[in-house]
């Protein structure tokens, strides 16, 4: 069977040309037509060699995946729903924006750790994705919309891995698609322009800094551990305390000076005047350099919870910059196509119950914790 080349960064498609028999540079030659001119034909790459191109033609290719449906917002933002075989599917969004062109990527069919507020997490988990399947997002978004728009200069600008499943419980597949994302031969991203959201795996963000220090998010959405570990179950392996410690060693080797933590408003549950000022606790007991991005809910039917009142988002917004904290309010985009934050599914053939234990909570009713 051939091999993909999405599936590989520079150093991989590298070691691929030399069991050809082909020297490094064929690499760089053979990644900037796949990733920077987006082809997909080897006999379209004219500066390689014909006895090359017949090679590859043997025994590789350059595959997107099967767009099931593409949907288009009022607000310009575009949501693909791509076929990922087995009866699973994923989504990425295209937001664009005056000064910046943001793609958030899918990392996972589904996903395992179970956040009330996202509707991913009650489908399940099914499998993660592979290097190629997530790069492919990137491939097929770029290049589909610069044929759109009628235009050879880069679209998009910004990679979010905010999409479907947990980037960091794929960390073998994350770290070279991160790779790609950033090589100057393929899209040239800079690591500022490229972010990764977790809700908290505490060992792979310390691997992360090491191997791939690029933008970090963090999925906290509440000021103490017994009000998180309902909505992040993920809280009751990682409690705040170690995450906030995991985030300060994360910044000696990051891109940013900060952290961006991302709170979902959940009206009476985690909006409350007093959880506003925990949190500005938290961030002066841990010194972490931060700014709060506060996400107005996205309400799906089986969640049972409703999202906070704006002028309650905005009091809580002003409670922590009045602390001298940054704190931005996200702009709900792509909501008439659910393609708004928390609200990606796909289809997902969930192989751990997940979906089924996610059901029985539901009927729990969430009171605030404080």
């Amino acid at each position: 069977m051939s091999t993909n080349l999405l599936e590989f960064d520079l150093d991989g498609l590298a070691e691929f040309c030399e069991r050809l028999g082909e020297k490094r540079f064929r690499a760089t030659q053979l990644f900037r037509w796949i990733h920077q001119r987006g082809a997909s034909e080897f006999d379209a790459m004219s500066d390689l060699a014909k006895a090359l191109r017949d090679k590859l033609k043997g025994c590789a290719r350059v595959e997107a995946l099967p767009v099931i449906s593409e949907h288009v917002s009022a607000d310009g933002t575009v949501k693909w729903l791509f076929d990922v075989g087995d009866g699973n599917a994923v989504e990425a969004v295209f937001i664009p924006e005056d000064d910046r062109g943001t793609l958030c990527v899918s990392s996972q069919a589904g996903c395992a750790v179970g956040c009330r507020f996202c509707s991913t997490g009650h489908q399940g988990f099914s499998r993660n994705l592979t290097t190629g399947e997530i790069v492919a997002q990137l491939w097929f978004a770029e290049h589909s919309l610069r044929k759109r728009l009628q235009t050879e200069d880069r679209v998009i600008s910004n990679v979010v891995m905010m999409g479907m499943g947990e980037p960091l419980q794929n960390y073998s597949a994350l770290v070279p698609a991160l790779r790609v994302m950033l090589d100057d031969h393929g899209y040239g991203l800079s690591r500022r322009r490229v972010t990764v959201s977790t809700s908290g795996v505490v060992p792979m963000m310390d691997r992360l800094s090491q191997d791939c220090a690029v933008a970090l998010a963090v999925s906290l959405h509440a000021p103490n551990d017994p009000l998180r570990d309902n909505l992040v179950p993920l809280n009751r392996k990682y409690p705040i305390h170690e995450l906030l410690d995991a985030c300060n060693r994360y910044l000696e080797h990051a891109p940013r000076d900060f952290i961006t933590f991302e709170y979902c408003m959940l009206d009476g549950v985690n909006d409350q005047m007093d959880h506003a000022r925990q949190l500005i606790d938290l961030v002066k007991r841990s010194g972490i350099r931060c700014k709060f991005n506060l996400i107005p809910f996205n309400p799906f039917p089986a969640s049972g919870l409703l999202r906070s009142p704006q002028n309650q988002v905005l009091a809580f917004a002003k409670v922590l910059s009045d602390a001298g904290i940054v704190t931005t309010v996200r702009k709900t985009r792509g909501d008439d196509i659910d393609a708004a934050c928390g609200q990606l599914a796909g289809d997902v053939k969930d192989r751990t119950r997940a979906a089924e234990r996610m059901a029985k909570q539901r009927t729990i009713v969430l009171k605030p914790v404080t």
